[in-house]
């Protein structure tokens, strides 16, 4: 069996896709809105995603994606697990205030909220849809961002809770 070299089937050209409307694109695309919780103590930080999917059942895995710039990337590298708040539909302000809106950051995030420290040492939303906690298992650096693989440790579901969902940007729920 030969390795067969990808690139060399590539046009050798840069892409002219603009960037505002690859953005429109992906507006199209709806996703539930999950919190991402990173660090402990006052470390702790975290990021609001609609980048979260499974990965793997075997292990269980999930992947998110974490643009590098963000203060959570440091905090991750060091805490090396997080956890991944599937949001219910009345906590957009949560949303919100992990996004960066108000100017709020760090472990300031988390005021307002019931919490509960997780078995990685992150922090799961109560009332959340679903909280997941994971270790990072592998984080791969390309471009912006970087995609992180989170071994599941503990699953927690809120029965009956409805998602918040992120179309057309704008904030949904399911009718």
């Amino acid at each position: 069996m030969s390795i067969i070299d990808i690139a060399s089937y590539l046009p050798n050209h840069e892409p002219t896709v603009d960037v505002a409307s690859f953005k429109n694109a992906m507006r199209n695309l709806a996703g539930a809105v999950s919190v991402v919780s990173v660090g402990t103590g006052p470390e702790r930080t975290g990021f609001t995603a609609t980048s979260v999917s499974s990965f793997s059942v075997e292990p269980p895995t999930l992947l998110v994606s974490l643009n590098r710039d963000s203060s959570s990337w440091q905090a991750l590298q060091a805490a090396g697990a997080f956890a991944v708040n599937i949001l219910a539909q009345h906590q957009s302000a949560v949303a919100d205030r992990f996004a960066g809106r108000g100017g709020i950051k760090g472990n300031d995030r988390y005021v307002g909220w019931d919490w509960t420290r997780l078995g990685s040492g992150t922090l799961g939303l109560e009332g959340a849809v679903a909280v997941i906690d994971c270790d990072l298992d592998e984080a791969i650096e390309r471009h912006s961002h970087a995609i992180l693989l989170g071994r599941v440790r503990s699953v927690s579901i809120t029965p009956d809770a409805q998602p918040l969902l992120y179309w057309s940007g704008t904030y949904q729920t399911l009718r």
